[in-house]
């Protein structure tokens, strides 16, 4: 078989599993917390509406200075998922992950940078000229991946300690 069919080969492949990828569902618990601009907006019916993403409500209140929060289980394709939750954020909607979150014990991390070729979301990268490993925990999508990847286990699923409603 020479290189030329091999790499089409390939490509036949790619065309396969790219739809069964697409199906895939990814879903997360978020915690939503509107600005009172934008409780009276109908933000989340966008979400099903516009990026065929599915939600259900856990729990919602209207605090007393009239700032909105929602818990929600949100659903969808990894590519829509993501795509809602930008849009949540241009909304000025601060999104936040409910369950757990992903810490980096600092003194564990040794900068080896196997994180880095995993994480989806760029949350982990190589901070050059210093080629040390920065982690943006905004960025963090808390996918795990990174967990299982790193040598020095430095990455850590750690339980949110936050009340939901504050």
């Amino acid at each position: 078989m020479t290189a030329h069919l091999f790499a089409i080969k390939l490509v036949d492949l790619d065309e396969i599993w790219e739809p069964l990828l697409e199906v895939y569902v990814y879903s997360k618990i978020l915690i939503l917390r509107f600005p009172k601009t934008e409780v009276q907006k109908p933000i989340v019916y966008h979400l099903t509406k516009d990026y065929d993403l599915v939600f259900n409500i856990l729990n919602a209140a209207i605090l007393p200075r009239k700032e909105g929060v929602m818990a929600l289980e949100l659903s969808g394709t990894r590519k829509n998922f993501k795509d809602g939750v930008k849009y949540l954020k241009d909304q000025g909607v601060h999104v936040k992950n409910a369950s757990q979150e992903i810490k980096r014990d600092n003194r564990k991390c040794t900068d080896c940078g196997a994180c880095t070729a995993v994480c989806p979301t760029g949350a982990l990268a190589v901070q050059r000229p210093e080629m040390t490993v920065i982690f943006d925990q905004e960025k963090c999508s808390v996918c795990e991946l990174c967990v299982p990847a790193c040598p020095p286990r430095a990455m850590e699923i750690r339980p949110v300690d936050q009340t939901l409603f504050e």
